[in-house]
């Protein structure tokens, strides 16, 4: 799920140049709260089972 909010961060907020750390901080605070008062949520499609099925070959079984 992290990794899905920085991928969203990425295109929503950080496709521009920005010029210095303050804005950085500005600009993501703004993204945040705009996210939260939307109480935006993650729409998973797969559950693990299903994702480890589909993936298997990333997903090795231990064997001892």
């Amino acid at each position: 799920m992290a990794e899905t909010e920085l991928s969203i961060l990425t295109k929503q907020c950080l496709d521009h140049r920005i010029p210095d750390a303050a804005t950085l901080i500005r600009e993501i605070t703004a993204w945040e709260a705009s996210r939260n008062a939307e109480k935006s949520t993650n729409d998973r499609q797969f559950t693990t089972h299903q994702t480890r099925t589909k993936l298997k070959r990333l997903y090795p079984s231990v064997q001892d």
